[in-house]
């Protein structure tokens, strides 16, 4: 059935660690050999086996239009015949600026890099040398790329391959980094009480994404704003995930936060490498060259993404967008709901907007601790199950599912009756 992507995985394994480029693509935990994709457009995929698949990864979050969207494509090919890459300024990158500015009232400055990982890595580093402090909070399960400060108990891949921290980062890197229960305002309380002179900043992904679908708890963002501003601490908004997924200003608008920073990724390039990070006009001239703070990049900025992104967020600015993704979301969900009820399942499902994970427990958790209590067994039968019915979701439990604009009506009601064929069997 997939001969052709084991063929590929067995020589894979000689070039790459663990085959992959990156450990979620493995389906390590999902006893499985990973799929090698052909091509995709709009909601399908397609592997070299010639196997189409209802694909409700999403490349993880940022394809919300679907796969080669005729917009998107046509705005690489107009860039590309121009030029790839030419290390110097375009005209591109301000048009995208502005864009991101007007839907975030909160970034007032920005700079482009090439990954989620590179905007909070450099946001950290900003958020010490504005406070003039050294110590970052951070939330257990929440991952926020893989520079060493950050890599204490993350969740995404890092959850999924058993390695919450990772080695390679000597114990001084992580000495400054506070991990912390995500949704627990009194932990939060706590440890401003004990060090509040000492703390730079609050990274917190304002609807955590990466050990799937969670949302804060009423009061949370709220208690993190105020007890940053109190300590003249910095609030850095993860929303790599979040920022145009599940509104067109992000978590921040829809809980009307204003945090410090804010991290992007993902939707503002369409779906090619990129990364931002931005906020505070004061805050980000102490960027290089304007102040002492370095960070570069070679391909930051880059045409293909900037013209991507500008033709992304474009569709994504119009009346209804989200609006109409939040029914076919409301939809998909409430049907896999019903299912897991009518066959008696020991499963959850937590949803935010478009964003949304089946969890194999009773409750849906609202922590890493609660997650970690999922069946994982069952998850992983679940998931392979599903994959041979012709559904493709995320290797892990840590996941989110993402629905895009390219799902049809049937491709809801379809994947509605696969899940309830599927939880039949476990």
């Amino acid at each position: 059935m997939r001969k052709i992507s084991k063929k590929l995985f067995s020589i894979s394994l000689k070039h790459f660690p663990g085959g992959v480029n990156s450990p979620v693509r493995a389906f390590k935990t999902v006893g499985s050999t990973p799929l090698f994709i052909k091509k995709a457009k709009g909601s399908k995929i397609l592997d070299v086996d010639e196997n189409q698949y209802i694909d409700f990864i999403c490349s993880f979050g940022p394809l919300i239009l679907g796969h080669s969207h005729p917009a998107v494509i046509k705005a690489i090919k107009k860039v590309a015949e121009k030029g790839t890459s030419f290390g110097a300024c375009t005209e591109y990158e301000i048009e995208l600026a502005s864009i991101i500015k007007k839907a975030m009232p909160s970034i007032e400055m920005l700079r482009f890099v090439n990954s989620g990982t590179e905007a909070t890595m450099s946001a950290i580093r900003l958020a010490r040398a504005y406070t003039g402090k050294d110590k970052i909070i951070k939330f257990e399960g929440c991952y926020h790329g893989h520079s060493d400060s950050l890599l204490v108990k993350a969740g995404s891949g890092a959850s999924t391959t058993g390695i919450p921290t990772s080695q390679g980062v000597p114990e001084s890197f992580i000495r400054n980094t506070i991990s912390l229960p995500y949704n627990s305002i009194e932990a939060i309380l706590k440890i401003f009480t004990k060090d509040k002179n000492t703390i730079a900043g609050v990274i917190v992904e304002p609807v955590a994404g990466n050990m799937g679908v969670i949302p804060p708890v009423r009061g949370f963002l709220e208690a993190l704003r105020k007890i940053t501003e109190k300590n003249k601490s910095l609030l850095i908004f993860d929303e790599v995930i979040t920022g145009f997924r599940v509104s067109f200003g992000g978590a921040q608008k829809l809980y009307k936060i204003k945090p410090d920073l804010t991290c992007l990724g993902k939707i503002i390039g369409g779906g090619l490498p990129v990364g931002a990070y931005g906020g505070k006009k004061e805050i980000m001239k102490m960027v290089s060259p304007s102040g002492n703070v370095y960070q570069a990049g070679t391909l930051s900025g880059n045409p293909l993404a900037m013209n991507a992104g500008i033709a992304t967020l474009n569709i994504l600015s119009e009346k209804n967008f989200y609006n109409q993704l939040e029914d076919k979301s409301e939809r998909l969900c409430s049907g896999i709901a019903e299912k897991i009820k009518k066959h008696g399942i020991k499963a959850s499902l937590s949803r935010f907007g478009s964003m949304f994970t089946i969890f194999f427990r009773d409750t849906p958790p609202a922590n890493y601790q609660e997650i970690c209590q999922c069946d994982m067994k069952k998850f992983s039968r679940f998931f392979n199950l599903l994959l041979n019915e012709g559904i493709f979701i995320p290797p892990s439990q840590f996941e989110a599912w993402f629905v895009s604009q390219a799902h049809s009506g049937k491709d809801i009601e379809e994947t509605i009756t696969k899940a309830g064929k599927t939880l039949t069997k476990i």
